[in-house]
């Protein structure tokens, strides 16, 4: 009878030994509003990086660049992307952050992003200051592009009083709703070049994309040298047939600074393995080079970033 008991207790154990899986580290991945490219480049990382890393399991979410970063220090998501002025006005402790940030790490640079103002042609829109009485549409307060938005007015002489109305939606394609409707006359988002969003309005209605002045872009370096002029080239869009100076500053990926060492060692490994695969995903990532995700727009390394950067010679 006793030894039944044993042999059964053991049986039991090693059962139970085979279904109890190891340990998943679950993260939490805040990615970008819909119809922009974070959400499907976050998709993709995803991916890669649970295929990469034995035992992660991770949840992407919805978020933008502020929120994001917020969220990781907060220790909300593990995982986000970010725009590098932004974030390092997060490091700085500058509004619209509360405080400095002290959890949140540097992973990788990714791509350009510009920060696109595009009218309806009948609004006759031709610079920031004719935005004076229109209405506009932005992302949710505290995003980014939201933030920018808010600066060029006040650079401008002007706020959210100025406007006839400014709207504030988490979503570029209900942003571009508005617009194929008629509901507002000028659109604001940061993302990349060609953006789908402002693809689908042009494909519906008649735009044109108002250009960033010398005093306006002069003044935001002076607030943030993380911002810098960039050029989206005409053909970017339907009937865009000159250059249009834009605000731009660079997509990256930030992680919390207690992630194990080793975890974010093999994402950042994946990454650099896999540039041509994120950049069947978002274009403008053709070309990155290993030295280009390393480089050091002032916000402090990840320990496992910085092992394979220097392993690399990247960094």
């Amino acid at each position: 009878m006793q030894a039944r008991a044993i042999s059964g207790l053991a049986v039991a154990a090693c059962a139970a030994f085979v279904v109890i899986p190891a340990a998943a580290q679950q993260v939490t991945f805040m990615t970008g509003p819909q119809g922009g490219s974070w959400i499907p480049l976050g998709g993709a990382l995803k991916s890669m990086w649970e295929q990469a890393v034995p035992g992660l399991a991770i949840q992407a979410t919805p978020g933008a660049g502020i929120a994001n970063v917020r969220g990781v220090d907060e220790g909300k998501a593990q995982i986000g992307f970010g725009n590098s002025a932004s974030t390092v006005d997060g490091v700085a402790g500058r509004a619209p952050f509360p405080r400095k940030t002290t959890k949140v790490c540097q992973l990788a640079n990714l791509y350009p992003q510009y920060f696109q103002v595009v009218a309806l042609k009948d609004a006759n829109v031709k610079s920031f200051a004719d935005w004076k009485g229109k209405s506009l549409v932005t992302q949710s307060k505290g995003n980014t592009g939201e933030l920018l938005t808010a600066e060029v007015l006040k650079i401008n002489g002007m706020s959210y009083q100025s406007l006839a109305k400014a709207n504030f939606q988490a979503s570029y394609n209900d942003a571009v709703d508005m617009m194929k409707d008629g509901h507002v006359q000028v659109f604001t988002l940061g993302t990349t070049a060609p953006a789908s969003a402002v693809m689908d309005l042009a494909s519906a209605r008649e735009i044109n994309l108002v250009p960033v002045d010398d005093k306006t872009m002069g003044e935001l370096n002076k607030m943030n040298p993380g911002y810098h002029k960039l050029t989206i080239k005409a053909g970017t869009y339907p009937k865009q047939d000159k250059d249009v100076p834009a605000i731009g500053y660079t997509t990256h990926i930030v992680v919390a600074c207690d992630l194990p060492e080793d975890t974010v060692y093999k994402m950042t490994k994946t990454m650099a393995e896999h540039i041509k695969d994120m950049a069947a995903v978002v274009k403008p990532i053709e070309g990155l080079t290993v030295k280009e995700m390393a480089s050091d727009i002032g916000v402090p390394f990840h320990k496992g970033a910085a092992k394979y950067y220097k392993e690399v010679g990247a960094l």
